[in-house]
Parts: structure tokens; sequence; C-alpha cells
């Protein structure tokens, strides 16, 4: 059965939609088998691996008001490159009605994990970029995830909202999914040449109870450049800096004993 990852941070820029596209691109190069779903209205995932959100019959969003089954909205092989093993559940706008639309459903929280449960064996990995927000989409996220993988950017306010996506955390957890669990905190953006980010991780990892991965996402041009380029960044430069910065990540969350049995 497929370890569901949610990659959440309610505060935005810190590089949690580069982290989603570019870890389940690194994972499906290392031969894992890996769904990508983009719970995002602004469909950043889903551009970011090459699609066209605007030119799409069918989304996540149709699957999860049952308009289509969840084959029907899943694009297999996004990328040009057949060698990574990677499938999407594509995002459109139509998501951020979201909160209206699915009030009135029954166990609305349930809704993207009761989908998930349907195909959740056909994988090793479920990357869910989450919203930065902690509305219904991300609610619904936490609750299909075994595991939430939060990004922190090596900025002075590193640590603002963090309580807050821990208190949600420990909510759903008690509430909707008892066995959610952190995977794990990974510094993004990271400037060897400032004070400040050696600041920050000595900050964050000082202040906060949590297992931190021992890999740090460097601040990358060629990373900041591969999304416009319909390309996660083993694809688009892999050679760089950031390439192997994912790459390096992604062996960490294979390898992290914590949830090797998920």
């Amino acid at each position: 059965m497929g370890r569901v990852i949610a990659v959440a941070n309610q505060k935005g820029g810190v590089g949690k939609t580069t982290t989603s596209i570019n870890l389940a691109a690194c994972l499906a190069e290392k031969g894992q088998k890996v769904l990508a779903v983009d719970m995002d209205p602004q469909g950043n995932m889903t551009s970011g691996l090459g699609v066209d959100k605007n030119s799409l019959q069918y989304t996540i969003y149709h699957a999860m008001c049952e308009e289509c089954n969840i084959g029907e909205c899943m694009i297999v092989h996004p990328l040009e490159s057949k060698k990574l093993n990677l499938s999407l559940l594509p995002a459109s706008r139509e998501l951020a009605g979201a909160e209206v639309e699915f009030i009135e459903s029954e166990k609305p929280q349930y809704i993207l994990k009761n989908l998930l449960a349907k195909i959740r064996d056909r994988f090793d990995y479920i990357i869910i970029d989450c919203p930065p927000a902690l509305g219904i989409l991300t609610v619904n996220s936490m609750t299909a995830a075994d595991t939430v993988l939060v990004p922190i950017q090596c900025e002075f306010f590193a640590l603002d909202g963090l309580t807050q996506l821990m208190y949600t955390i420990n909510l759903i957890r008690k509430k909707l999914n008892r066995s959610l669990e952190i995977e794990g905190v990974v510094f993004t953006m990271f400037d060897s040449r400032t004070n400040l980010s050696l600041e920050v991780v000595e900050n964050v990892k000082n202040n906060l109870d949590q297992f931190i991965y021992k890999t740090i996402i460097p601040r990358n041009v060629r990373l900041a450049e591969a999304p416009s380029f319909g390309l996660p960044i083993n694809l688009y430069d892999s050679r760089s800096a950031g390439a192997q910065g994912y790459r390096d990540l992604a062996e960490e969350v294979i390898n992290n004993k914590l949830f090797a049995g998920l």
C-alpha cells in the first residue's frame, strides 16, 4: 500500500509546491511508482509537471464532486520522459469553491481519502500538494495522508505559522485521522552565503521538537526556472544543485525508518 505524504505549510512562498513537484519526480527517478496530487486551486503543481490546467476536461475537483471517476481525471506520464513512473491528479481553479461545494457532502473531510483508497495500492508514494491555507482542502489532504512533510524557508520568520500548523495536525489526528504523523521538516531556499540562513537552521533545530531532514534545499536559479518550462528540476537541469538536493531528500524519505512500514 502506498505511503501518502501531504506537503503542507500555511505560509506561502516556502517552496511547498516546488518540494511537492521535485520530491515526486525524484522518487519516481529512483524507481518508485508515484502519484502526484494537486490540491491547490492555483494548479501550480499541475503546470509544473507540464500540463495545461486550462485545457483539462476533468480534474481532482470533478472526481471529488463525483462528476467523473478518479481514473478519468488521472494523467499517466504527464512528462515527456516515460522513464519516470509518475502520474498526476491535476487541479483547476474550480477547487477554490470547495469550501462551499463540499459543505453539504456527507463527511466532507473524507472525500479525498475515500477517492485515494481506490487506487492507493497501485503506488509506492502519493505526494499531495496542499494549498497555503488551513481550509477544507488541506483538511482533506491531511485526513487522507499518513504523514505531513513541512517545508520551511530559511528566513527570519521561519517559525511563524508553524504553531498553528502543528495545532491543526494534532486536531486532525485527534478528530479525523488518528494515524497521522509528522514526516519531518525540510529547509528550503538555503543561501550558504548569508549568516541568516545558518542562524535560521540552528534556531529551528533548537526550538522545534520534530524530525528534521538532513538534506537542505539550496536557493538555486535553475530550480526557480524549471516550473516555467513545465519540468521538475531533475529533467530540466539534472546536474544542478537543486536537482541533487531533491534527489538527496527523496533518498532520505525512502530510508526514513520511522515510516518504512507504511
